[in-house]
């Protein structure tokens, strides 16, 4: 079983996206830093990277604000090849990434990519957003409090400065060591890769929800009359179930049913169509079981909608 890797990264930008090789790159990671955790969460290693910039040359002035570095202080770093490489080795055998929100894997893949490097995974990776673990285990489950706020409200010692990569990755580190096994279950997946086909989707059951990430698709058209992606079915007992409320859209990318099992009762489902890095869109799909209560509130967001597209 491979270790938990909290890191974090500092990245700078331009005034504009740098296309190379047909791969764009707005966020240039400046910074790696991050901390080992053994299977019980306790520190086992630290590892800490200055990356030498290759695209943006200048400090961004909202960058600047943000992390205690400057140009002076980057050039004397690695290129990004050799310091990925080095906190990849680091980083061992079938590694467990957690970090504080879902940014960084995704820019740390595109950085991978944008520079000719092989990519962590062939589909979409499993890894812990402790952000979110955070507001699941502290808060409702859907708000987002900043990594300072939780150290405070944990009462976690403040012995060192934010923003930079070490330290923050140390906090990160405290905040994950606190969450139950329990929480731990809600594990989350970075899509900068996505399913290239039906055996590379996602299918997830929590215990409140069920998650699909599909494959690709070239068109919206061809998601809307995919039933597997727009058919109800219940996602306990596998059973197809009937619409009480058939699908409907407040902007074109976001769609909503509700439909109801004998079993199980009412199941309200939510299709996100999204883009792929390559221009061809997926979808991420979720369903759960709500209250009659909720019905009737998706009933009436429903018609209010129609009225206004009327």
């Amino acid at each position: 079983m491979g270790s938990y890797i909290v890191f974090d990264l500092e990245w700078n930008q331009g005034d504009a996206p740098v296309t190379r090789n047909g791969k764009t790159l707005a966020f240039e990671i400046v910074e790696i830093g991050a901390v080992k955790l053994n299977e019980n969460r306790q520190k086992i290693g630290e590892f800490s990277g200055l990356i030498k910039p290759q695209v943006h040359r200048h400090m961004h002035r909202i960058t600047g604000k943000l992390i205690h570095l400057s140009m002076e202080d980057l050039e004397k770093g690695e290129p990004f090849e050799k310091v990925a490489s080095d906190f990849l080795a680091w980083c061992g055998e079938d590694p467990k990434f957690c970090s504080w929100g879902p940014l960084d894997l995704t820019e740390f893949q595109r950085n991978l990519d944008f520079f000719g490097m092989p990519l962590l995974s062939d589909r979409p990776l499993a890894f812990y957003d402790v952000q979110k673990l955070y507001s699941l285990a502290r808060d409702d489950g859907r708000s987002r409090k900043s990594l300072e706020t939780a150290v405070d409200e944990l009462g976690i010692e403040k012995d060192i400065p934010f923003h930079r990569a070490q330290a923050d990755a140390e906090y990160t580190a405290k905040v994950f060591a606190t969450f139950s096994e329990k929480i731990l279950e809600r594990i989350s997946f970075d899509t900068y890769v996505t399913p290239k086909n039906k055996s590379q989707e996602i299918r997830i059951v929590f215990d409140s929800y069920a998650k699909f990430i599909s494959r690709e698709f070239p068109s919206k058209e061809d998601i809307l009359e995919n039933m597997e992606i727009m058919g109800t079915r219940c996602y306990l007992c596998k059973k197809s179930i009937k619409r009480q409320v058939k699908w409907f859209s407040p902007n074109g990318k976001h769609y909503y049913s509700v439909a109801v099992c004998d079993k199980h009762g009412f199941m309200k489902s939510k299709v996100r169509i999204k883009k792929a890095e390559d221009g061809n869109l997926y979808v991420v799909k979720t369903s759960r079981f709500i209250s009659p209560e909720e019905v009737e509130a998706m009933k009436a967001k429903q018609r209010k909608i129609k009225k206004r597209q009327k």
